[in-house]
């Protein structure tokens, strides 16, 4: 693979240095040095498809593209037949995460399962080895890829049990941008979608909010405002800032056009809580139907990190919206 496909973010980071150089860190997640060289601890494992056999779901990994080592695992509740579609997209920054990470491999089961529907989980390529838009131009071919197994003659073991005119797109985190952002795409390539399931969606600007401002170092949320702001350097393009459309959420009008609605899923102790009011405002204002939910009392990505009493009781809620929404949709 020649270098310009890497991106051209390792080239803006490199340093004129002899020893490899820190040139972006987030502590315990990420450091990028100026020779493009990426560490990544393990700070969740990786694991299998299995699942517990009373769960009722079926769950098996696909490749999409084996040139860009595009993949998804896929979940689907076995005892259902025309079950809706999700296209689900992991958190991370862009820069973290799998459709492996043992976190997202229980949360993803247990939304098939109790949602009903089935869930593809797309592993995207990575920032900053991979700049946007490749995560986006990934969810792009895996919904392209999963609306053509409806024509596919059963050739993947999950298509015959999904009504394929119910597809949603999903995620968290910036998994939930690169879902906005595919949904913004998803009609002009012929994949119809029938709404959006974004929890807590990573956007960002150059003007603080409220919450940024109060809320930089929240005990309760796994992002911080410097995190924040160091996953957006890494996954932009060179010389793209914080009021690009990508970070600050583009126009929603394609959305309007396409009839589709919006569930979005708030923390009440996330740096990102007033940004995430003001897209649900933003989108409503442009005539998109847009159902909002706070959950109280706890932060970022707590669906897949707080195990605690109150983050399992969020979680549960969490996951009735999400199948209420997908029911009626």
């Amino acid at each position: 693979m020649c270098a310009m496909t890497m991106g051209t973010n390792l080239s803006r980071l490199q340093m004129k240095s002899k020893a490899p150089q820190v040139v972006e860190e987030i502590e315990g997640l990420i450091k990028v040095y100026n020779d493009g060289h990426v560490e990544r601890p393990e700070i969740v494992p990786n694991v299998g498809c299995s699942l517990a056999p009373d769960l009722g779901v079926a769950c098996r990994d696909a490749i999409i593209d084996k040139y860009t080592n595009l993949w998804a695992r896929i979940y689907v509740p076995t005892s259902a037949n025309k079950l809706p579609l999700l296209l689900y997209f992991h958190g991370g920054g862009f820069c973290l995460g799998a459709a492996s990470w043992s976190c997202y491999h229980e949360l993803l089961a247990k939304l098939a399962s109790r949602a009903a529907c089935a869930v593809v989980s797309v592993n995207y390529r990575l920032a900053p080895e991979h700049p946007l838009p490749a995560a986006y131009d990934d969810g792009v071919k895996a919904g392209v890829w999963a609306k053509q197994q409806e024509f596919a003659g059963g050739r993947e073991w999950w298509a015959g049990r999904c009504d394929f005119s119910r597809i949603f797109l999903g995620g968290d985190s910036a998994g939930a941008n690169i879902a906005y952002n595919v949904g913004l795409r998803a009609n002009s390539i012929g994949v119809g979608v029938k709404g959006l399931v974004l929890m807590q969606p990573f956007f960002g600007g150059e003007a603080r909010t409220g919450s940024e401002m109060r809320m930089a170092q929240a005990p309760r949320s796994a992002l911080t405002l410097a995190a924040s702001d160091a996953y957006w350097r890494m996954a932009l393009p060179e010389g793209a800032g914080r009021d690009h459309p990508w970070c600050s959420a583009g126009s929603g009008a394609e959305l309007r056009r396409a009839g589709a609605p919006v569930l979005v899923c708030v923390a009440e102790a996330d740096v990102l809580r007033d940004r995430n009011l003001e897209f649900c405002g933003g989108l409503a204002r442009e005539g998109v139907r847009v159902e909002q939910v706070v959950s109280k009392g706890v932060g970022h990505a707590f669906q897949i990190l707080n195990k605690s009493h109150l983050g399992q009781t969020r979680l549960h809620e969490l996951l009735s919206y999400v199948k209420n929404f997908v029911g009626r949709s």
